[in-house]
């Protein structure tokens, strides 16, 4: 089983059968703007022109002789070697690189003008400022940084929660990850199921890691001049870790993190939850999870097992002595085995889908013990098994996968909403307006991530930085009518490439119907489609209840009105420093309350945010040219200031 190493063994599977590389590489970092854009691979430098390849903004061209071939959303080149990239050489081209292929997570290899070869990581894309960010690796060059080994960040493999949230944090016998620069030889990778004992010691590198007078030296799963992956010894005690890595005699700089008792991570992929049938099958958009069925969950950081082996492979794994909770869809699960799995730091559960558990592509699953909490991943679960099915939210498995193997996914969406938020002086401000958002972005990145079905809470916890925008689509002229209304014409908002919008009254508190109309445009097709609003609207009718939360008992909102057969969303977002904790639940309309369970808002961080409660109408599609799938919606939501204790 592949863990977080699992997205890179994708990629790493042609690496294990090729020869390693020999030829001198370096690894580096650089910063493109557009008026320094240019990057010589071979040497790592960056000019106004010439080099390997041009950032202009918005799209990278290829300069001189130079080629590339884009590998996609990997999120690492961890296992990417000078053979393993060869291998693409044929199919290199010299077109540009769109600006949708470059999200963040992207890889690309681009064979040089020197007659070199380099793996290249896009790591951010300030649209505001029009910059990126690349991570790469080259074969055969002759630049690279200068200093010693550089620790950026820590991270248990699995949950990836940064520090500064409740549930950060590495507990011992947890396979977790050192980011940084300079820090190990590329060469191929040693994957973690290559060796029966794993080394201190790989290429070139090791780790350090000190609590008071305890020193412990972790055992390497992995190690590339960007990321190291390692084992915290069971014998770590828990408190503030000094962390040094030291690359062939040179020491890194000290990096500080907490080792705690337990502090469990679910490893994911794509959003998903790495996860088995008892078949062995993986389970999937198209292969469900049941109700009542067994399944098998890998991740990390369970708690210290002092029985296995940190170093040594075992084929008879010992549980954990730490108390879980597992839920499912906000249903406590069966759990049947939790500890230690035959590879060193890597964790399973093995547990029973409750018969009662909400059903849908994305049923959000996390791990609970005492008051900490594991990040929350999503698995897909239908009656029976099979494909998953979101009907009230757009989705179904079939389709996801269809548009996630597009190169590219055109959406459109138009919105009808009313926001009611704190106004000055406590008076409420409400607002009603059209929206309409066209835009193209990369079919890998469709359906990943930010959706929960009905019955489930999403928490997201990050740390703010920039985003690549999606692509703009342009459309004819867009007006919406209301009851009894004229028409009201969209225009383009400064600076969001695809997005419309207009300010409208109020939406009557006895709904109605509003009509978009569109003529045709130079990349989308005229359509007609209707938001339609209940009869009343939805009401927050116990909104003090949000006005202080405490993390640790749970929220319930109630409400009334809306759409019927339709659903109510809650949602939460707390800052503390520059951590962002926000959670989303959804509750079918016709409840009238939910309870956000305090393991949702244990996740977040002690701090001020806001709370939100947002009726929406069922989607309604809507077919344009040009378009491969388009929703009309309409919205109404209420918010309130909210300090979170």
């Amino acid at each position: 089983m592949k863990l977080q190493l699992f997205t890179r063994f994708v990629l790493a599977a042609l690496a294990l059968a090729l020869p390693i590389s020999v030829l001198a590489d370096f690894s580096d970092t650089k910063t493109l703007t557009t008026a320094t854009g240019a990057l010589n691979l071979d040497t790592g430098a960056v000019a106004s022109a010439g080099g390997d390849i041009l950032w202009n903004g918005r799209t990278i061209t290829l300069q001189g002789n130079a080629k590339a071939f884009n590998i996609g959303v990997a999120g690492t080149l961890n296992g990417l070697s000078k053979s393993t990239l060869d291998a693409f050489k044929t199919m290199a081209t010299s077109a540009t690189l769109p600006s949708s292929t470059l999200v963040i997570g992207d890889v690309f290899a681009v064979f040089t003008n020197g007659g070199n070869t380099a793996a290249v990581l896009v790591t951010a894309n300030d649209t505001t400022n029009s910059s990126i960010t690349l991570t790469y690796t080259s074969f055969g060059g002759t630049g690279g940084s200068s200093g010693g080994p550089t620790i950026t960040k820590i991270l248990n493999n699995s949950s990836l929660i940064p520090a500064g949230f409740p549930n950060s944090g590495i507990a011992p016998s947890t396979l977790f990850q050192i980011l940084g620069s300079g820090l190990a030889d590329f060469g191929d990778a040693t994957l973690h199921d290559s060796l029966n004992t794993l080394p201190l010691t790989l290429n070139g590198a090791s780790v350090t890691v000190t609590i008071g007078n305890v020193t412990v030296h972790p055992a390497l799963y992995y190690a590339t001049p960007t990321q190291i992956d390692a084992v915290l010894p069971a014998a770590t005690p828990t408190g503030t870790a000094t962390v040094t890595v030291t690359y062939k005699g040179t020491v890194s700089n000290s990096f500080t993190n907490q080792v705690v008792t337990a502090a469990p991570g679910f490893t994911t992929y794509n959003g998903t939850a790495v996860a088995q049938h008892v078949s062995g099958a993986l389970v999937t958009l198209t292969a469900s999870a049941a109700p009542g069925e067994t399944i098998i969950l890998w991740g990390t950081g369970l708690g210290a097992d002092p029985v296995d082996s940190d170093t040594t492979y075992t084929t008879t794994p010992h549980q954990t002595i730490v108390s879980y909770t597992v839920y499912i869809g906000g249903v406590p699960a069966t759990i049947i085995y939790q500890g230690a799995s035959v590879y060193p730091g890597v964790s399973v559960f093995g547990l029973t889908v409750p018969q009662s558990v909400p059903t849908g592509c994305y049923v959000p699953i996390v791990a609970v013990t005492g008051s900490f909490v594991s990040n929350t991943a999503i698995l897909p679960i239908h009656a029976g098994g099979g494909t998953c099915a979101d009907p009230q939210l757009g989705f179904s498995g079939d389709q996801i996968l269809t548009f996630r193997g597009k190169a590219t996914v055109n959406s459109g969406t138009v919105l009808v909403s009313q926001s009611t938020s704190p106004g000055a002086g406590g008076t409420p401000s409400v607002s009603s307006n059209a929206v309409a958002i066209f835009n193209q972005a990369a079919g890998s990145s469709y359906g990943v991530g930010g959706s929960v079905s009905i019955g489930g809470c999403l928490v997201t916890e990050t740390i703010p930085g920039p985003s690549v925008a999606p692509i703009g689509l342009s459309t004819g002229t867009i007006t919406v009518t209301g009851p009894g209304g004229t028409p009201v014409t969209l225009t383009v908002v400064p600076g969001s490439a695809g997005i419309q919008a207009a300010t409208l009254t109020a939406i009557p508190s006895t709904g109605g119907a509003f009509v978009f109309n569109s003529s045709i445009g130079t990349q989308v097709g005229g359509f007609i489609t209707t938001v339609s609003f209940p009869n009343p609207l939805l009401s927050w009718t116990n909104q003090s209840a949000a006005t202080t939360v405490n993390r640790s008992q749970g929220l319930s909102v109630n409400w009334s009105g809306g759409s019927p057969g339709t659903y109510v969303t809650i949602s939460g977002s707390s800052v503390s420093g520059s951590a962002t904790g926000s959670y989303v639940c959804i509750a079918p309309q016709s409840a009238g309350t939910f309870t956000v369970p305090s393991y949702v808002l244990l996740a977040l961080p002690a701090g001020t945010g806001t709370t939100t409660v947002q009726n929406s109408t069922n989607f309604m599609p809507f077919v344009a040219t040009g378009l491969d799938i388009g929703n009309a919606i309409g919205q109404v939501s209420i918010t309130v200031n909210s300090n979170f204790n």
